[in-house]
């Protein structure tokens, strides 16, 4: 007998096709606007994993015709610099989106620096304002993961409408936004983390499932309901006895891709939607700009 496998969420090849959505209307735009779309990343200190990201953004930014105006401060930066920084990229009329790199060092508080960022130029979606938009129901900028995997479900036509969708992990990135956004969509949402009592019995009846906890291989085919949407936001480096590092996910994909319907894989499902919808969400922030001209 022919064994099924998952179809998979291809974010990699979504997140290319948004990009050059994009460019287009970078193009289309930019003679009105007078000048590109720009885009702020703060990054402070030197660790690797965030310098990777913060080149890949820039990339990103640099194919959709996105200026960039990424800053890289020194471990032993002030919050009272950062904060200056800030304040003149709010008045900065070539800046629409700014966003500071995580993680920070540790002398530094994150949320406060989050809460100076004007929330029409927050390109990461997660000032409170925005939130609270979206717990209104409001316009506003989307956090960008979340928003990303609502656009991975709508691109491939998967229904939300009275579904049971279970959201595994609570942060204020990702399982509280995305919580909202399904709820947005007429799903019917529950949250269970880490104190869930028996996370099998609840996630064994998600019609869809969002793993985002950060733990390896912690949701396994047992824990699935056949037919069921997976979508894994884990992104975990697992060091092998032979020294070598690979990424996986918080969904065990070998055995739950013999079960569910849809499954994203890790790397190339959800991270490169991320980066996505951060240029999205600044290319949102300028055609606003547009509209105020």
């Amino acid at each position: 007998m022919e064994t099924k496998t998952a179809k998979l969420l291809d974010g990699k090849a979504l997140a290319e096709k948004i990009q050059q959505e994009l460019s287009a209307a970078v193009k289309e735009l930019q003679p009105q606007i007078g000048r590109p779309p720009g885009l702020a990343v703060l990054m402070v200190g030197d660790n690797p994993a965030s310098a990777a990201y913060v080149r890949g953004k820039e990339r990103a930014c640099q194919k959709v015709g996105i200026a960039s105006f990424g800053r890289h401060f020194p471990t032993q930066t002030t919050q009272a610099e950062l904060e200056e920084v800030i304040a003149a990229l709010n008045n900065d009329q070539r800046v629409d989106g700014i966003l500071v790199q995580l993680p920070l060092p540790n002398h530094l508080d994150a949320v406060g620096l989050l809460h100076q960022i004007e929330p029409d130029k927050d390109a990461d979606g997660l000032h409170p304002v925005n939130l609270g938009r979206l717990v209104r129901g409001e316009l506003g900028l989307r956090s960008c993961t979340p928003a990303g995997i609502m656009r991975l479900l709508q691109e491939y036509a998967i229904p939300l409408q009275g579904k049971q969708a279970v959201v595994v992990g609570r942060s204020i990135l990702v399982g509280k936004p995305m919580a909202l956004m399904l709820l947005e969509a007429d799903a019917t949402v529950t949250v269970a983390h880490s104190r869930s009592h028996d996370l099998q019995s609840i996630s064994k009846n998600a019609d869809i499932l969002i793993a985002a906890v950060g733990r390896p291989g912690l949701i396994t085919a047992e824990m699935v309901k056949p037919g069921a949407v997976v979508v894994d936001v884990g992104m975990n480096r697992v060091t092998h006895s032979d020294g070598n590092s690979r990424l996986v996910g918080d969904v065990d994909f070998e055995s739950t891709a013999l079960v569910a319907q849809y499954l994203t894989p890790v790397p190339g499902g959800v991270g490169p939607m991320t980066v996505a919808m951060l240029l999205q969400n600044t290319f949102s922030s300028y055609s606003r700009t547009n509209q105020k001209l």
